[in-house]
């Protein structure tokens, strides 16, 4: 299969065009009506946050769960910004300001920073990554996979975004629109072809991807997650749906798709027919299929069927879901007519990712592993597979975060107690809520015959954990991953569980 996308520009040329100055005038579009001021004005910068407005900015004012923008017109247009959209139609705002008025300020932004920073995405081949765990290592592995001497490939996702000449923090798994064409823009300015994405369903329900030209779009799985958001599972399907059947403003070229999962099958069933579908897992119905896999604790093995027929895969990435990860990778690279059999090639050289599986090491008889497994499967697959490759007893730390779906505390519970020999639940990401409330959730998953303890302070519930294990035993620290922080009542704390188990690891080394 042959990419659509050929970059034929040089840098000079790209450059050039990304350079040219944005005319308000060029930028809307009639969905978006003036209530009155000029439109021969120079857009300098696309805002949503008014304490970030420079002169000339135009300031999106966004509905959001917490405040208005249209609160803040006032302190937007005193900090220079010249043109407010909205979904009110501010008719007396002071000469020289000019007011669009829109039903839909978010799908305004996402127009505005498409045409603002010259449509890079017309120029790239991006692959949006969707679904409810794996997206971090599928994207990584699809970076590793595709890049080659002299070509670049960029990343946005959770653990950071890679600009192909340099790295910048992570702010978000799908960031606004006004922020992704910027990096896009970087991307491709260094030289990138391809720039592969983490999709989350609330960027999607948000717009921040409304009209993206995605060349690949793939759907990993979907299990329960985010339902205070969306409710139940069908709205949270559909969201995701739309980056695949056009209801996202773009339809992709070639939809990779989970044949495994009951929502993929769905999703392939309802797709357009001129959507050409690339599927893998164990399924019959699978492009990439794995067969005869072969899990250890140093990786897996296994027959990879594909359209070049087959092939023996070894993989240093630990378990079954893993295997899943490189299927759905393999799947990317083939539908941008690159060969599957240099990625083979590859595999072994991937380092993982940050946060995921990461190995704690200071010399003890156990191990030690951190992960970002912070929804019922995804702590289930993390589970297993460590039983799998564990002679000794299955040690969890794992908390719930606050202010999100309160019906995942149960499952999760139940995950833990099913999985591990002993338990320690303890805080994650309290954010406004009371750890106290959390852990009243949570106890309604604990079977009888499971002793759970729950400890409020994550340093010391890792410290209980450790100080149980024996040797060949193994630790789970569970949900935070990559973070390095802990949210609690709007305030980031510093904690990376890496780094605490380090810590605790080292000292006990001294004591013992």
């Amino acid at each position: 299969m042959k990419s659509k996308k050929q970059n034929s520009e040089s840098l000079v040329d790209v450059r050039n065009r990304l350079a040219k100055p944005s005319m308000l005038k060029d930028l809307s579009d009639s969905d978006m009506v003036v209530s009155n001021g000029p439109l021969n004005t120079v857009v300098t910068d696309l805002i949503t946050d008014s304490r970030r407005v420079t002169p000339g900015s135009a300031f999106f004012a966004i509905p959001g769960q917490r405040t208005d923008g249209n609160n803040y017109l006032e302190e937007a247009i005193s900090r220079g910004a010249k043109t407010i959209i909205s979904n009110q139609k501010n008719e007396d705002l002071p000469l020289g300001v000019t007011a669009i008025h829109t039903k839909d300020p978010r799908l305004a932004l996402a127009k505005f920073a498409k045409k603002h920073n010259g449509s890079p995405d017309k120029s790239l081949n991006i692959i949006g990554v969707t679904g409810t765990n794996g997206k971090t290592t599928v994207t990584a592995l699809a970076r590793h996979f595709l890049e080659r001497p002299g070509r670049p490939v960029g990343l946005i996702g959770t653990v950071k975004y890679h600009l192909g000449d340099r790295d910048v923090p992570s702010f978000k798994t799908t960031p606004e629109a006004s922020d992704i064409y910027p990096l896009l823009k970087s991307m491709l300015a260094a030289g990138c072809s391809e720039a592969v994405m983490e999709v989350s369903s609330h960027g999607i329900h948000q717009n921040r991807v409304a009209g993206l030209d995605m060349e690949v779009a793939v759907f990993l799985n979907l299990t329960r997650d985010h339902l205070d958001y969306h409710g139940n599972m069908e709205n949270y399907f559909r969201e995701k749906r739309k980056i695949f059947n056009g209801e996202n403003g773009r339809l992709p070229k070639v939809a990779v798709i989970n044949a495994d999962c009951p929502y993929g099958r769905r999703l392939m069933d309802e797709l357009p027919p001129y959507v050409h579908i690339l599927s893998f897992g164990e399924h019959e119905r699978s492009t990439f299929r794995a067969r005869n896999i072969s899990l250890s604790s140093v990786g897996s093995e296994f027959i990879l069927d594909g359209p070049f027929g087959s092939t023996v895969v070894s993989s240093p990435l630990l378990g079954r879901y893993n295997v899943m990860n490189i299927l759905a990778a393999f799947s990317i690279v083939h539908a941008l007519g690159m060969p599957v059999s240099n990625a083979i090639h590859k595999i072994s050289s991937f380092s993982g990712v940050d946060g995921r599986m990461e190995m704690v090491d200071r010399g003890q008889g156990y191990k030690v592993v951190v992960d970002y497994a912070h929804t019922p499967d995804a702590l289930r697959n993390a589970l297993s597979m460590l039983r799998e490759c564990t002679n000794g007893k299955l040690h969890l730390v794992f908390g719930c975060g606050g202010d999100r779906d309160k019906g995942k505390r149960l499952e999760m519970t139940k995950v833990a107690c099913a999985g591990a020999d002993r338990v320690w639940a303890t805080s994650d990401n309290p954010r406004t809520e009371s750890q106290g409330n959390i852990f009243n959730d949570m106890r309604k998953g604990i079977s009888k015959s499971s002793k759970v303890y729950f400890v409020d302070d994550r340093r010391r519930a890792i410290s209980m954990a450790l100080d149980s294990a024996g040797n060949e035993d193994c630790v789970l620290i569970a949900g935070k991953g990559h973070e390095t922080f802990q949210e609690v009542q709007y305030t980031a704390i510093p904690f990376d569980d890496r780094t605490v188990a380090g810590e605790l690891l080292s000292a006990k080394q001294l004591t013992d």
